[in-house]
């Protein structure tokens, strides 16, 4: 059966397949011409998959994340973080980063993230006298904090496939998600000062800048302490966060903003149902071609493959890393947890890595997978803002992309960065 599959998905995505069908035509072959198992098997794991209560956070953590793209939040962040930061070398784009690390802890989604920041930040940077490939590049990068920060749609798929807390993978995210914020940040005050980015373009810091647009932004900042808070005090499971930031989420944006109409509820439903269902379709079709390479017990094949080329832990991990980066730029981020989970996560294990700092080691890879072509969603967000074809958004990518990578080698062997958090709140021992 792998042989048949693995034939088929190479013909597949060669001939250029949408992913999901790449994967369930890939499924079906093996099984039709591998073995003697009823096709009908493939359509009840398929069914099996997305009838699972966690999976209704991702369709609210959308819906969420729209509302409050369409009720004036990203504008309000992006005012707060100018007077924090505005005042520094490169500070405008610094603003990018910095709301890119707010707007995560709100939306769940890279690409929802690149487009309530980007759409606003891309034009106003190129207004500073920033270059607008660098402008968007940046934007494609900073945007993938989106799934990391908590909470994070990639986390609650990789919970369900490795079935590990998803609250903990959550409060996993805030330490990695600040240090590749902070990276960032740093390449940021460095092209500046040497191309002279901005610099008719500074804020003065002053407190009651500070104040005010914190008063404006305040809304938007409680949303996810209530949220977060909800889940780790035990009010609320991760779903019900879910549904809890949706109803937020509509009455700021139409009661205390403003700026929320009834007559944008359609498209932004419509925005939303795209989606999921995007998503959904994955998750199902990745399922069955999971269950078949458990069956023909490729996970243990893989483990043995990497336990054999060195048994020392810092080797395997860094090859793991080196695979889930190559991964990233040709398979979706969904597609490729539910499908490599199963996989690694034993391997990992079986090295003593935390199976919750796994996670993020997978989110964080395949985060910078969302930036780089040629399946890099971020970055076709990001050229369709900046109307810029992608070979010259990928060229102003280089020290950003480098930046990322120094991040991920320092979240991969120092565990705690990740561990920590969730340690001190009592998730994880």
């Amino acid at each position: 059966m792998a042989f048949y599959m693995f034939v088929t998905f190479a013909i597949t995505a060669v001939l250029g397949f949408p992913i999901w069908a790449v994967l369930a035509t890939s499924s079906f072959a093996a099984l039709t011409f591998g073995g003697t198992t009823p096709l009908v098997v493939i359509v009840q794991r398929m069914f099996t998959s997305t009838d699972s209560f966690p999976l209704l956070a991702i369709p609210l953590f959308m819906l969420a994340g729209n509302l409050m793209e369409t009720g004036g939040i990203s504008k309000r962040l992006i005012d707060f973080c100018d007077s924090l930061v505005g005042s520094f070398t490169g500070g405008l784009s610094m603003v990018g980063v910095l709301a890119c690390m707010f707007f995560a802890a709100i939306s769940g989604s890279g690409p929802a993230t690149v487009a309530a920041i980007g759409g606003i930040l891309i034009p106003n940077l190129v207004a500073a006298g920033y270059n607008k490939a660098y402008a968007a590049a940046l934007m494609s990068v900073a945007g993938a904090i989106g799934v990391i920060i908590p909470p994070s749609i990639p986390m609650v798929n990789f919970g369900i496939s490795g079935n590990v807390s998803i609250s903990a993978l959550f409060a996993a995210g805030f330490g990695p998600g600040i240090l590749v914020g902070f990276v960032l940040m740093l390449v940021c005050y460095f092209t500046a000062k040497k191309y002279g980015y901005g610099k008719d373009r500074v804020t003065k810091f002053s407190i009651k800048h500070v104040w005010v647009s914190f008063k404006e932004a305040a809304w938007a900042l409680i949303m996810p302490i209530i949220v977060l808070g909800g889940i780790y005090g035990g009010v609320f499971t991760p779903t019900e966060a879910a549904g809890v930031a949706v109803v937020y989420a509509f009455f700021i944006g139409m009661f205390a903003h403003k700026e929320l109409k009834l007559g944008d509820m359609p498209d932004i439903l419509m925005r939303s149902g795209k989606s999921t269902a995007m998503i959904m379709v994955i998750v199902a079709s990745a399922s069955g071609f999971g269950w078949i390479m458990t069956s023909e017990r490729i996970p243990d094949m893989v483990a043995a493959a990497l336990v054999s080329i060195s048994d020392k832990k810092i080797i395997i991990l860094l090859l793991i890393n080196f695979m889930l980066l190559i991964i990233g730029c040709i398979m979706d981020t969904i597609a490729s947890i539910i499908i490599l989970t199963p996989i690694l996560l034993p391997t990992a294990i079986q090295l003593g890595v935390h199976p919750v700092h796994f996670g993020i080691i997978m989110v964080v890879n395949l985060a910078i997978g969302m930036s780089t072509p040629p399946l890099g969603v971020n970055l076709f967000v990001a050229c369709g803002i900046a109307k810029l074809s992608i070979e010259g958004l990928v060229k102003k990518m280089g020290w950003l992309l480098l930046a990322n990578f120094v991040a991920l080698l320092i979240i991969t062997y120092f565990e705690p960065i990740s561990l920590v958090v969730p340690r001190l709140i009592g998730i994880i021992r």
